[in-house]
C-alpha cells in the first residue's frame, strides 16, 4: 500500500522547535513534489512550505519565513520541516503531500501557498499534532 507517514509533533513551549518527518512507502518520493500544510483549531487547512524533486526549489508562507526549514533526502525516501521559534498560531495538524513532480503544479514560483488546496495531491500523510504551549 502507497502511503506517507508524518512524525515528529509534539508539545513544544513558544520559542521551541520540532522537526517533521514525512516518509513514504510503497512508492519512490523522488518523484515527487512535497508540501506540507496546517490545520489549525477552527480554521482551514493551509500551505505552509513545499520542495521540489530534485531541484530543491523551496517557498513558504509569508508567516513561517525565516523560521522554518523544508528538506527532503530522496534516498530515504523522506521530507522534513524544521520549525524553530514556534509561535502559538502554528499549532494544528501538519499534513504532508505529494504530487507528481511531472505535473509541474507545485512549489514554481507561479503560485501562492494559499492556492495549493486547489492542487490535487496524489498523495496525503494522516498528520501529526504540533502544539504550542507553555
Amino acid at each position: 500500500q502507497s502511503q506517507l507517514e508524518e512524525s515528529g509533533g509534539g508539545l513544544v513551549p513558544p520559542g521551541g522547535s520540532l522537526r517533521l518527518s514525512c516518509v513514504s512507502s510503497g512508492f519512490t518520493l523522488a518523484y515527487y513534489d512535497i508540501a506540507w500544510f496546517r490545520r489549525a483549531p477552527g480554521k482551514e487547512r493551509e500551505g505552509v512550505s513545499c520542495i521540489t524533486s530534485s531541484t530543491m526549489k523551496v517557498d513558504y508562507a509569508d508567516d513561517v519565513k525565516g523560521r522554518f526549514t523544508v528538506s527532503r533526502d530522496n534516498d530515504k525516501n523522506t521530507a522534513y520541516l524544521q520549525m524553530d521559534s514556534l509561535e502559538p498560531s502554528d499549532a494544528g495538524v501538519y499534513y504532508c503531500a505529494a504530487v507528481s513532480t511531472y505535473q509541474r503544479v507545485l512549489c514554481r514560483g507561479d503560485r501562492s501557498p494559499s492556492t495549493w488546496n486547489d492542487i490535487h495531491m496524489d498523495y496525503w500523510g494522516k498528520g501529526t499534532q504540533v502544539t504550542v504551549s507553555s
